[in-house]
């Protein structure tokens, strides 16, 4: 029988051809067999996930030099381990698995996640609220991406930042302005059931950007949106990236999807076999350390049924870039504010991409600083 010890150099073996061409249950059997690190478990959702909730690879995040946050090295002395649910109990968001059903807006989701943990974090507890990301992805357009193709975090980011977005959550979440568009479809432990997954090559359609709340939701759309201030990304240092965690919250996370990640079921996670297929993108909430093997603790947005209560342990070299947020003060609505003139002034302010969002006209407004790994 394999033991740890057997893996230590797991990620400098080369995978054979035909282990990349593994697929099904062909490859959960060869993954289970040839590492301990992590436990692959075959089931009918997880053709539904490399079909439909992963991102093409053209979306890979590119930044220019300017765009990376430029941090002087620190002598602090890190934890070997770090929970951000434990740091900041009161902030429930941190916990608070999505799902993205059959559509790949998890550049959309993760996005909203994170900024919904930082409005808690940078306000001590005192605002809790989650971000649309349906607002998100059905009304940034193309700069973002193609909806439930996929899309941006940096630019989701900034798209919040010019315009703003409303309250969320799940679907058919109460007391918020734009829940979740799209059913969890499928059977899931102790939750409601809506319906089965749609047979065929089908993924569900962006909704058209509604600038209006749900029914018996009382207050305006204009009145529930949040306003950010500026992003960033994260260089790929690990300690500077924990650092981050440490002090601001969760960080948004892309890394490239192997087949194996899709059937990955407990454990560490480490690509063993199967061939590159997408992208992904997914928050991240701290670290750890297991018989000498370092890891990252992602949340993702496939239900509460997927990985380790919806969670993921990941191994330190799989993430390309992450990306935070840090929320400070709530920015009031514009049309409670300012006269119309002021508004169309304001907004083109923020669609000028030339000019700094600082530049623009100021009220009380979230700010966050929005890095990648």
């Amino acid at each position: 029988m394999r033991t740890r010890d057997d893996d230590k150099d797991l990620l400098d073996e080369q995978i054979p051809d035909f282990a990349r061409r593994l697929t099904g249950q062909a490859l959960v059997d060869y993954v289970n067999e040839h590492q301990t690190f992590f436990k692959a478990e075959y089931t009918p959702n997880s053709g539904r996930i490399l079909k439909y909730r992963l991102m093409d690879l053209k979306y890979v995040a590119k930044p220019k030099k300017e765009e990376i946050l430029k941090i002087e090295d620190f002598d602090e002395e890190l934890p070997d381990s770090f929970d951000a649910r434990e740091k900041w109990p009161e902030c429930t968001s941190i916990g608070y698995i999505r799902d993205q059903s059959d559509c790949g807006s998890d550049w959309a989701v993760a996005s909203a996640e994170v900024m919904s943990d930082r409005i808690c974090i940078q306000s001590n507890g005192t605002r809790k609220i989650l971000v649309s990301d349906a607002d998100i992805f059905a009304c940034c357009g193309i700069r973002c991406g193609v909806g439930c193709v996929g899309g941006s975090p940096i630019q989701a980011f900034r798209y919040v930042e010019r315009v703003g977005a409303c309250t969320g959550g799940r679907y058919r979440e109460k007391n918020v302005c734009k829940p979740y568009p799209f059913y969890p479809c499928g059977q899931h432990q102790n939750q409601t059931y809506y319906g089965p997954c749609v047979e065929g090559n089908y993924t569900f359609n962006v909704p058209k950007c509604r600038k209006m709340c749900q029914l018996k939701y009382l207050v305006p759309y204009e009145k529930d949106k949040i306003y950010g201030d500026t992003s960033y990304f994260l260089p790929k240092n690990e300690k500077l990236i924990r650092y981050e965690i440490l002090k601001k919250g969760p960080v948004v996370a892309q890394f490239t999807v192997h087949e194996d990640f899709i059937h990955y079921k407990k454990g560490i996670y480490k690509h063993k076999a199967g061939g590159a297929v997408a992208l992904h993108v997914a928050k991240v909430i701290g670290w750890g350390t297991e018989n000498g093997t370092d890891y990252w603790l992602l949340a993702n947005s496939y239900n509460v049924d997927w990985g380790e209560n919806g969670e993921t342990i990941l191994g330190l070299h799989f993430l390309n870039l992450s990306q935070s947020l840090q929320f400070y003060k709530r920015r009031g609505s514009i049309l409670a504010m300012q006269t119309i003139l002021k508004e169309v002034k304001e907004m083109i302010c923020y669609l000028n991409t030339t000019v700094p969002v600082a530049a623009c006209p100021q009220w009380l407004r979230f700010q966050w600083n929005s890095a990648v790994i």
